[in-house]
């Protein structure tokens, strides 16, 4: 159990002057065995087992209605904290919590289009229909005061990220001399030295990689456990690596493409340069956006990187979103790059990280993915690594 950004009464005061300029009567965070782990977050809570409703009214104080039974879950609560024990008792203690308002905000999508998001069940939905709340969706209050990054994540998360970069370097360097050996390593084994690796050198916290080979980059989500194959020459390789420094730190992910061999077919250079100028166009959409002032929704960059694809004769083989949040989770509750998944049309807050990470897969034959990370801040994206891959690495040359 930790405290909370709720337990502040600043980020309270902050939280309630969002509400008012969204027109929200309050914010119900609804709690029940993590299943909203962003109510956990927000709450600072530890593991309950029984339900709790949590009101911060868009005016005056918050208000806990918990189970007569976990007041210790609750020790570092400050505010008011009213009790339950039996089921009529809790929905007529909530009626009253809520006191005839309509509008709050809940962790809810829309036909559930953002998963993430949608963290409440509908047994409980439909019990504060019958009290008269209409459910808003919480998903900007989310982006603004549980995704976006604070100044220590960020700094932390520059050095992560070149971190990763290096480890990244290293693997393919290793992976390419035991290739010269004749001695190839298996994915998984160079995935493990990958995860090692991290953790070695101050990247502890969910450390880990997918290396696909040949064919099975075509699987964009490949992960060959502790075998797979054999990571030989004539091959493109595949090396997708993330982690995080600390359990309150975020994560920096990425992905780099390299081939075992000493040049790149014209093929394959065709569709690295389809893959790579997407993400390009991604980041100079951003860019753009930042220097008119306009605001930017995630779905906004997921068209802007599909239509480079697309027009390159390559589209039906870019087969998920360009991007996805990051914060504490690897896929966090903030905007995604999102318009082929899901329609996500949350605005990019100032604060936010996500990836850009177009990518083309041919079943049975190749797949090339590039992956970056952006931190959207005051002085508009920044791209982590500093140093992004401009070429497939040709590991095998001379």
């Amino acid at each position: 159990m930790s405290v909370g950004p709720m337990s502040s009464a600043e980020q309270v005061s902050r939280v309630q002057a969002a509400l008012r300029d969204a027109e929200l009567e309050g914010w119900l965070f609804f709690h029940f065995r993590g299943q909203n782990p962003i109510a956990t977050a927000m709450l600072g809570l530890g593991w309950t087992s029984r339900r709790s409703f949590t009101l911060i009214p868009a005016e005056g104080d918050p208000v806990a209605l918990i189970h007569a039974i976990e007041r210790s879950s609750w020790r570092h609560w400050p505010w008011e904290i009213i009790e339950y024990s039996g089921w009529r008792e809790m929905e007529g203690r909530l009626s009253e919590l809520l006191g005839g308002r309509k509008r709050l905000a809940m962790e809810v999508s829309p036909r559930s289009s953002v998963p993430t998001l949608d963290r409440v069940p509908s047994g409980i939905l439909e019990l504060l229909r019958e009290i008269g709340v209409d459910p808003v969706s919480s998903g900007n209050l989310v982006s603004t005061f549980h995704s976006a990054w604070s100044e220590e994540q960020l700094e932390a998360h520059r050095v992560s990220a070149e971190i990763i970069r290096a480890v990244a370097m290293d693997a393919f360097t290793r992976a390419a001399d035991h290739a010269r050996r004749s001695k190839p390593l298996l994915e998984g084994q160079l995935g493990g030295w990958i995860r090692d690796e991290l953790t070695a050198r101050g990247l502890p916290v969910d450390a880990d990689a997918h290396v696909a080979i040949g064919p099975n980059a075509a699987d964009p989500h490949y992960d060959p456990r502790d075998a797979g194959a054999s990571v030989a020459q004539g091959e493109v390789l595949m090396i997708d690596l993330w982690a995080r420094p600390t359990e309150d730190g975020v994560f920096a992910d990425q992905t780099w493409m390299g081939i075992l061999m000493d040049a790149v077919p014209d093929r394959l250079q065709t569709i690295w340069e389809a893959v790579r100028g997407a993400r390009e166009a991604g980041i100079d959409f951003l860019r753009s956006c930042h220097e008119q002032g306009r605001e930017v929704c995630g779905y906004e960059v997921d068209d802007v990187c599909r239509a480079f694809i697309v027009d390159r004769d390559f589209g039906e083989f870019f087969v998920h979103r360009t991007g996805h949040s990051m914060d504490i989770e690897l896929h966090g509750s903030g905007p995604n790059l999102d318009n082929l998944e899901t329609r996500d049309d949350r605005r990019l807050v100032q604060g936010v990280g996500f990836s850009i990470e177009p990518g083309i897969y041919i079943p049975g034959d190749v797949g090339v993915r590039s992956e970056i990370n952006v931190h959207w801040g005051a002085g508009g994206p920044e791209v982590t690594p500093r140093e992004r891959q401009d070429e497939i690495l040709v590991l095998l040359g001379s």
